[in-house]
């Protein structure tokens, strides 16, 4: 006879803890991270990468936000920041702020926000 089958985690969680080897946050260069902060990965091959690390640094070749490399990878952001961090330290991706439109040299659409101010008032 068989020893019983556990059932599977379906939230995860198991999967997560191994993916981060037991860590629950960023640490280092990542801990400043947000869901707007953009990624692009460094050329070059890294061989020995985990398989997220690699997928990271693949679909990061054009600059990515975290929220898009989370929805894309589905990860949470906690388990992301952790492999971000790990990619950040190694200097295998780089991580930077997006640029704010007034920063740029251009001001806010102002157009736009009359059309988003209406839009909230007929609510």
């Amino acid at each position: 006879m068989s020893a019983p089958r556990r059932p599977a985690d379906p939230s995860g969680l198991e999967r997560y803890y191994v993916l981060t080897r037991g860590r629950s946050g960023p640490a280092g260069a990542a801990v400043g991270l947000d869901v707007a902060t953009l990624v692009v990965s460094r050329p070059g091959s890294f061989p020995g990468l985990q398989h997220e690390h690699e997928e990271i640094v693949r679909r990061c070749r054009e600059p990515l936000s975290v929220a898009e490399l989370g929805a894309h990878l589905g990860l949470p952001f906690n388990i992301l920041a952790v492999l971000l961090s790990d990619l950040l330290d190694a200097g295998r991706i780089e991580a930077r702020d997006p640029v704010p439109a007034h920063v740029a040299g251009r001001g806010p659409d102002l157009a736009l926000l009359e059309e988003v101010l209406s839009g909230l008032e007929r609510l």
